[in-house]
């Protein structure tokens, strides 16, 4: 990879030439691991309001977001709930970390988001996580929020 800024994001350089200013960089997510032979698959949710969304789960790989439409309540393992609005990104590292929420934080909107994921082979896309692992991994969720 070039030293170069203007090749590692496009759209840094306001006098370069269109192209590089047509790009926006959105996220910039390091380090990530992609099993090997792994596949990518984008998809688009759409909770309708207040939805909780997908009870909690993990994926074998990387997975990459971008809300389009309302407000993501996001949490992974280790890291604080966050919202995520209509703009924002948001990505997980995949593996065996336990993806909390994705539901809508919106009580009275839906909510939308595109997610591109990588998939490990011979595995879903996503794995439910049972009660007696959540329970036995509850150290590592962190504070949850007052209210």
């Amino acid at each position: 990879m070039s030293e170069n800024p203007q090749h590692a994001h496009p759209g840094n350089d306001a006098e370069g030439p269109s192209w590089t200013r047509a790009v926006k960089v959105l996220q910039d997510a390091a380090p990530i691991t992609v099993p090997e032979g792994a596949s990518a698959m984008t998809i688009h949710v759409e909770w309708e309001p207040g939805d909780p969304g997908t009870p909690p789960h993990r994926h074998s790989g990387p997975a990459f977001g971008y809300v389009l439409k309302g407000a993501v309540r996001f949490e992974l393992e280790g890291e604080p709930e966050r919202i995520v609005e209509a703009g924002g990104t948001f990505w997980e590292p995949g593996g065996d970390v336990i993806h909390y929420q994705d539901g809508n934080a919106l009580p009275d909107v839906r909510t939308e988001f595109v997610v591109t994921m990588m998939c490990a082979p011979g595995r879903p896309m996503l794995e439910l996580v049972e009660e007696d692992e959540l329970r036995s991994r509850a150290h590592l969720r962190a504070p949850r929020p007052a209210g």
